[in-house]
């Protein structure tokens, strides 16, 4: 995109690029004129594209026929990842609650927290965010403690006291992390009943848009790089088995093994290999979890009810299982065992990097802003691969990470976008422009029976090509007769 089409980015303007669009497509919404039903949408200035006139006004079905087929299509690739980032647990909440997820207070190191925030500062910006978040604040004093520890070994007692004063800051902020991401879900599960009904319909039907893969296809891959358990509880509504890492049914635990792991069946009346079971897909959570722990060397997951009624639950959970809030298990802690600490989040970028380097793939990203190195050099090494897709949905651009990443990316023609405030909304996306949430043969078929009927023939000398519903009458009974033959 160029310096003249950034300039003319606002909070409204919507960006599109899909099938053969030579670069992204810039509209706003407009007045409609009497009779014209809303919402009624218009090109910017000097922006073109092979599929509006100049001022041309367009509606949501102009949009459809876009960006529905075209989904749907690459949604039945051979492979299909989805990634989804805090904007998917943001629009449930604000579905069921009308607002947003709550905040967490700045955190605070004590004594360290000025050069703490100052190294977040520097690493966020390395990264190409204005100011750091948690993770950056953690990394940072993880770090720092890490330094306390090595002069202590040494016997240093200003080096120990300094351990145990930020070790304990640490958890500290680590608590109260844990307890505004309990807070959001809380908020979810404690909204009135009509509005949690209809955001869980949304959430279900959106997941269900991209795990509905017939048996012959490779199962879509959900990832994430949310704490919260928003997913999971979408998935429980579905009545959708997602496939993790952890093993065990009383205190599962993190496995490096089982990611093969998979649940097949056999078609009666059927030999040869078995088909997946439909309703299935695999799931990574990049950056930990609400309910992870380091306990006993092991990572496992503990009973934590999804928006329980008692704001102290987290800590009485971990109290259940004899730890403390400092071994939550959230990108990049725990802070007591430095051993541990990476063990399982460089399994779960591997399985990241294998999924999405491979051949006809397809990657989904909805509400993830790319501010995570780590994952955007991934995805740009999958770019690479020819057959290869990428489809970017976002409510909002806000620092223009996704538009610099489009750029910087330079494959074009791999690079799907929907980024505003109404292709990229989720209730409107769920709606209008996902595929249907169900594995939809009924379609094809349908499809298939009406080029037939009403397909073109040959043409004939001197007589142009002309459709043969003109020329043949059908019998009402007779299209019932054709259809219960399907």
């Amino acid at each position: 995109m160029s310096s003249e089409s950034d300039q003319k980015l606002t909070a409204s303007t919507n960006v599109i690029k899909t099938r053969d669009d030579f670069g992204p497509v810039l509209f706003e919404k407009v007045s409609c004129e009497e009779g014209e039903v809303e919402p009624c949408f218009a090109m910017v200035a000097d922006s073109t594209c092979s599929w509006l006139r100049p001022n041309e006004k367009f509606g949501v079905s102009k949009l459809r026929e876009r960006i529905e087929p075209w989904l749907t299509s690459l949604c039945q690739s051979e492979h299909l990842s989805l990634l989804v980032g805090s904007g998917l647990s943001n629009a449930v909440h604000r579905r069921a609650t009308g607002k947003g997820l709550p905040g967490m207070a700045k955190a605070n190191f004590g004594a360290f927290d000025p050069m703490i925030q100052a190294e977040a500062r520097r690493s966020a910006k390395a990264c190409g965010r204005s100011e750091g978040n948690i993770e950056d604040q953690l990394r940072s004093a993880n770090e720092l403690l890490r330094g306390f520890d090595v002069y202590g070994v040494s016997g240093d007692k200003t080096s120990i006291s300094n351990a145990a004063s930020l070790r304990a800051s640490i958890q500290t902020v680590l608590e109260s992390f844990a307890k505004s991401i309990y807070d959001g879900e809380r908020g979810i599960a404690s909204a009135n009943e009509p509005e949690r009904e209809a955001a869980f319909n949304y959430l279900v039907s959106f997941l269900m848009s991209f795990a509905s893969r017939s048996g012959t296809r490779d199962r879509l891959h959900l990832f994430t790089t949310n704490y919260d358990r928003v997913i999971e509880a979408g998935a429980d509504a579905a009545g959708m088995r997602l496939l993790d890492r952890f093993v065990g049914s009383v205190s599962p635990v993190f496995r490096s093994s089982r990611l093969d792991l998979d649940i097949h069946y056999n078609p009666p009346g059927i030999r040869g290999e078995p088909r997946y079971l439909e309703g299935v897909a695999r799931f990574t959570k990049l950056h930990g979890s609400l309910d992870w722990v380091d306990f006993d060397r092991t990572i496992r997951r503990i009973g934590l009810p999804f928006g329980g009624s008692s704001p102290n639950l987290v800590s009485s959970a971990f109290a259940e299982v004899g730890t403390d809030p400092s071994q939550l298990m959230i990108y990049p802690n725990a802070a007591k065992d430095r051993e541990t600490t990476f063990y399982p989040y460089t399994e779960l970028f591997r399985d990241f990097a294998a999924s999405l380097c491979r051949p006809n793939h397809t990657l989904v990203t909805f509400g993830y802003g790319f501010g995570d190195d780590h994952l955007n050099r991934v995805i740009e090494d999958m770019l690479t691969v020819p057959s290869t897709h990428l489809v970017v949905v976002s409510f909002d651009d806000p620092l223009r990470r996704i538009l610099n990443t489009y750029e910087k990316l330079g494959r074009h023609a791999q690079v799907s976008l929907l980024i505003g405030d109404h292709v990229g909304e989720f209730g409107t996306l769920v709606e209008s422009y996902l595929p249907k949430p169900a594995i939809d043969r009924a379609t094809f078929r349908m499809a298939e029976l009406l080029k037939a009927r009403f397909g073109t023939r040959a043409p004939e000398a001197n007589r142009p090509e002309t459709p043969l519903v003109k020329n043949v009458e059908r019998d009402p009974r007779k299209i019932e007769l054709d259809l219960e033959g399907l």
